[in-house]
């Protein structure tokens, strides 16, 4: 959507820079579970409501993992740890 909305610019079609990603050996595509679902819902502190972020986020506590993000909502929200 941020490529759509032009707030993201690519040197390269979407789909192929997301194929071209999960090639990387860190890179993992996290399944998006029932309870990611239902944390995404309950999110502590003051998160704000866009419902993809607040899946993003959820799937970073879940798995503990690292989030790459430059929204500064999201940053600013200090429950995950931030990479940027």
């Amino acid at each position: 959507m941020l490529v759509a909305k032009d707030r993201l610019r690519l040197t390269m079609d979407v789909q192929v820079w997301i194929d071209i990603a999960l090639q990387r050996q860190k890179v993992r595509l996290l399944p998006l579970s029932p309870e990611i679902s239902v944390l995404s819902t309950r999110l502590p502190g003051d998160f704000h409501g866009d419902p993809a972020d607040r899946l993003i986020a959820a799937t970073s506590l879940v798995y503990n993992a690292p989030l790459l993000s430059a929204d500064h909502k999201i940053q600013n929200w200090g429950y995950v740890n931030i990479i940027w």
